[in-house]
């Protein structure tokens, strides 16, 4: 799936954060509810303009987006846990010996 297709992006809607077209439900509101346990077909049954497709689009464009080694090595300097190597005593992963 392409999830160019059904999600978008764009300064005047949800200050600029990815959501699915035709709709201010953002990429983030939906991985919320799933991580609050709702089920798709709970979201689908709650938001009966949202199809299957817009949910699988959601799934696509999280899984690209993690896969952007930039995305994963902002996210290790942001923490603080640089994991590109022993960067001197006490490197690598915070615990480990």
């Amino acid at each position: 799936m392409d999830w160019r297709e059904r999600i978008t992006s764009d300064a005047d809607t949800l200050s600029g954060r990815p959501r699915i077209k035709g709709t201010r439900i953002g990429v983030v509101f939906i991985l919320d509810r799933l991580a609050d346990g709702w089920s798709a077909a709970d979201i689908l049954d709650g938001y009966p303009h949202l199809k299957q497709e817009d949910l699988q689009a959601v799934f696509a464009f999280v899984r690209d987006y993690l896969k952007d080694e930039t995305f994963i090595m902002h996210a290790a300097l942001k923490s603080g846990n640089d994991r590109r190597g022993d960067s001197g005593a006490g490197g690598g992963i915070a615990g480990a010996r």
